[in-house]
């Protein structure tokens, strides 16, 4: 590790005074740093390791883990920001791009790009909502984002340590968070070649082996998250969090003594030569060409395991890998290997409870609401808040979370301030932010209460809403999911009641209005159907625009 040369630095510079920071370093690691900087009366302050408001969720990797990752994006994360990690470099690009084509804004990250690129794209992540940042690990490292709403990994990390930083880049405002993770056997195969092949000493692949096995346990256990991973850390939680996949959804555990016994006796009989799919092909008794080769349909393990489907072999497999039972033959190319601790199992001297693959990997689970918000009249609140926040950080050329957190707004939405005083009882606020945004952000509030204490329909309001916090048409049919033409009705009827001026809306000039209003009133026949007047004008105008001038000119 770098730190090892850290010994320099006090060998050099004897007389400047040391001070050591980490974020991740576990105790071992800690008291090494400290040998090298012979800081050896030095001392030790440590804060907690514990992140509540992320939800840890782990999955079983799938022919599927792209489309499980959309479903979870879409599903809970709905125009928000968020970090998407991959191992490869071909694979970041490949999961931008499919994002990118199911409707998403999805940028890639990785060493290989300029650094042009790459600092457009950390701009852009920064700067606008709803930005996916699909990186390798080299995407991350002094980014302070704090309403980065999920993390999640397509890969397994090499380590705990790696696993906390990274998901740790999720929910810094305090709010809300996920970290979601797919992973599978593959992954612990590609991570420990890459290991092996590293020009590290041994000593230190030794000790990276170790710690990618540790966090494969960890991807197994049926247990409070958190509190392994904390305990990772020396850090203990007196009781289960209740925010992580196993506390959310308790994993069933079984007694998997019998299946184990015949999964490494499948491996014992075919000469430990062969990898998971292979091995579950012959347990479930299927008849191929190459289990016919190597004439593995006569062993007596063969159709021996028809009580479960391929899913559930290969979710015991990789329990089995992890509990240290079985081993990954890197030069085989992937094949399983039976290690000494698998024989009081296969003696029957050891029973084996392992855990009940769930069905949650399917990603059931419903997508939240943001910030507990209920009502749909509170969502558009929310999302003119928002657009307020934008358009101000856009003119002071900052990033939003600059002018004011989410958890700032959060509060603003629910408690919705009425005057400067009130205004400034927000978290987040001070007197510079004070004199800075609040009429802004007053306006947005007051016009949504308002719209709501007279006779304009709720979703008329909505439009109205986003429409005065800054969005225009196509933004407000897109953010509402409803036509363009929709929306211009809805300004309209805004334009008939008062709320909104005909130049708000449209822009044209006096000359063009007063042909549209002589038109209206040639043709009109009392029915306001708008087709004769767009006939008689040669369509000249389009339809929204002959419906605002006449929601002006000729109110109902």
């Amino acid at each position: 590790p770098d730190y090892i040369q850290l010994s320099l630095l006090h060998e050099q510079f004897p007389a400047i005074p040391r001070i050591a920071l980490t974020a991740t370093a576990d105790e071992k690691t800690r008291a090494e740093i400290k040998h090298r900087l012979a800081l050896v009366e030095a001392n030790e302050y440590i804060s907690s390791f514990d992140r509540p408001n992320i939800c840890y969720r782990i999955t079983e990797a799938q022919s599927n883990a792209k489309s499980a990752l959309l479903r979870f994006i879409q599903n809970e994360h709905e125009n928000e920001s968020g970090i998407v990690y991959c191992l490869s470099r071909k694979k970041v690009e490949a999961i931008a791009q499919w994002l990118t084509d199911k409707g998403l804004t999805a940028l890639p990250y990785h060493a290989g790009l300029s650094t042009k690129i790459k600092e457009d794209h950390q701009h852009r992540f920064l700067n606008e909502d709803a930005v996916i940042i699909v990186a390798t690990i080299a995407f991350g490292m002094g980014i302070d984002k704090p309403d980065v709403r999920f993390v999640a990994h397509l890969n397994l990390p090499k380590s705990m340590e790696a696993y906390y930083q990274e998901t740790g880049r999720a929910g810094r405002d305090g709010q809300p968070a996920n970290a979601w993770m797919s992973y599978g056997l593959q992954d612990v195969i590609t991570l420990k070649q890459m290991m092996a092949t590293s020009t590290a000493d041994e000593k230190y692949k030794r000790v990276e082996r170790l710690k990618l096995e540790t966090m494969l346990g960890f991807t197994e256990i049926t247990g409070c998250r958190r509190q392994a991973l904390l305990d990772y850390f020396d850090e203990k939680l007196d009781k289960p969090c209740g925010n992580c996949d196993n506390c959310i959804s308790p994993s069933e555990t079984w007694d998997a003594t019998v299946a184990a016994q015949k999964a490494l006796s499948c491996v014992h009989r075919t000469g430990q030569r062969f990898g998971v799919t292979y091995l579950v092909d012959v347990l479930l008794g299927k008849d191929n060409a190459r289990i016919q080769q190597f004439g593995h349909d006569n062993l007596t393990v063969y159709g021996i395991g028809t009580e479960f489907d391929a899913r559930q072999w290969r979710s015991i497999f990789r329990q089995l890998i992890s509990r240290n039972l079985l081993a990954v033959d890197l030069e085989g190319h992937g094949s399983l290997l039976l290690t000494e601790q698998c024989r009081t199992v296969l003696k029957g001297e050891q029973k084996l409870m392992l855990r009940k693959e769930s069905k949650r990997s399917k990603s059931s689970r419903k997508g939240r609401k943001p910030y507990n918000t209920e009502k749909i009249s509170d969502n558009i609140l929310w999302e003119a808040l928002r657009t307020c926040r934008k358009k101000i950080a856009e003119e002071n050329d900052v990033p939003p979370f600059v002018v004011f957190h989410d958890a700032t707004l959060s509060e603003m939405m629910e408690r919705q301030p009425t005057d400067r005083m009130q205004f400034l009882q927000l978290n987040g606020v001070g007197e510079s932010k004070l004199e800075k945004y609040a009429d802004a952000f007053l306006n947005v509030i007051r016009e949504h209460a308002d719209n709501e204490g007279q006779g304009i329909t709720d979703t008329i309001n909505d439009s109205l809403l986003l429409f005065r916090s800054g969005l225009d048409v196509a933004a407000i049919a897109d953010q509402r999911k409803i036509k363009p033409t929709t929306v211009y009705s809805h300004l309209a009827s805004c334009i008939e009641q008062g709320e909104l001026k005909l130049d708000e809306v449209i822009d044209l000039n006096q000359q063009e209005i007063n042909i549209i209003h002589e038109t209206l009133l040639s043709v009109d026949d009392g029915s306001r159907k708008l087709k004769p007047v767009y006939d008689a004008l040669d369509g000249m105008f389009d339809y929204y625009t002959i419906r605002c001038v006449q929601a002006a000119v000729i109110p109902n």
